[in-house]
């Protein structure tokens, strides 16, 4: 799994590249985690263009940042999700808690 992350305007936007499972979820939580305290970031935006697997362990970095930020107001959402990984957060329900935008650039415009 790698990561890169991107700030704009109060705004952390991460883009996941690889797998988000229990081999990595501990190491990528911790990561997301420091970015998020360095940037100052109010709002998550997960870019998952790059992601081609997920189990539950990913779905509870997802809801753990999700509690982080809601606590100062923020929220979450994803751009540019696959099929696959559609289908698990809609079977997880994450879309009750998680927005979901086209791309990037309407994520930053409605968040």
């Amino acid at each position: 799994m790698r990561l890169s992350f991107e700030s704009i305007n109060k705004n952390l936007v991460i883009k996941l590249d690889g797998e988000l499972d229990h081999h990595t979820a501990e190491e990528i939580r911790d990561e997301i985690d420091r970015e998020i305290d360095h940037y100052g970031a109010k709002n998550i935006i997960f870019d998952l263009s790059g992601m081609n697997f997920m189990d539950s362990s990913g779905i509870g970095v997802v809801i753990g940042r999700y509690k982080k930020v809601s606590k100062l107001g923020g929220e979450v959402a994803v751009v540019n999700i696959n099929h696959r990984i559609e289908r698990i957060f809609k079977m997880s329900g994450l879309f009750n808690i998680v927005k979901r935008f086209d791309n990037k650039k309407q994520a930053i415009d409605s968040l």
